[in-house]
């Protein structure tokens, strides 16, 4: 097992579960304000818009944006897949990584956007459009980005899947090695016993 690529592995593994920490409370701290603005930023040649605190207020109708809304953990998701993928190389990982993470900031303020719209407007409709953005096209959007993604940087190797089979090859490796040594040790001790 090569030193350098199990260090990779436990590096890329270790730094997942450190920003999982606090709740992906990192994700939130810079998502959350951004989410806001470029959301107004969108909704303003339509609307009159104020933020106030983590409310948009929409031609006086107010919409929380609150961490489902931020969905960081579809950010946390598009990370976990990235950093469990192996043999990509550092560059195009980041590359990548912010490829993915502008696609779904695009995604979601859109959405944002369109449900904020259809509550100013009061569309009768915005319960089910809610409902089926959140059970549905959001996953959708993940799974969306990280295929396209996959494509677009040439990955070849499966999130954690590659890295498992490497773990289990390098073990397996280090078996049959132990095994040679040992066979050769018990040739050298007959031989010593058989020149007596």
């Amino acid at each position: 097992m090569k030193a350098q690529e199990t260090g990779d592995i436990v590096l890329r593994y270790f730094f997942l579960v450190g920003i999982a920490a606090k709740n992906l409370w990192l994700f939130y701290v810079v998502l959350t304000p951004l989410t806001l603005v470029f959301s107004a930023l969108f909704l303003e040649p339509f609307f009159d818009v104020a933020i106030i605190g983590n409310f948009l207020v929409l031609d006086g109708v107010a919409v929380e944006i609150n961490k489902a809304c931020v969905a960081g953990a579809a950010y946390y998701l598009l990370l976990a897949l990235n950093l469990t993928t192996r043999n990509i190389k550092i560059k195009k990982r980041i590359a990548m990584l912010l490829f993915s993470f502008a696609a779904l900031f695009f995604l979601n303020v859109t959405r944002i956007a369109v449900l904020g719209a259809m509550i100013v407007k009061g569309a009768a409709l915005f319960d089910i459009t809610h409902k089926i953005f959140w059970y549905g096209i959001s996953t959708a959007f993940v799974v969306a980005i990280w295929l396209f993604s996959v494509k677009l940087f040439a990955i070849r190797d499966i999130p954690f899947l590659s890295d498992f089979k490497y773990l289990l090859k390098a073990k397996k490796g280090k078996k049959r090695k132990r095994r040679k040594n040992t066979k050769y040790v018990f040739c050298y001790i007959k031989m010593l016993f058989s020149c007596s």
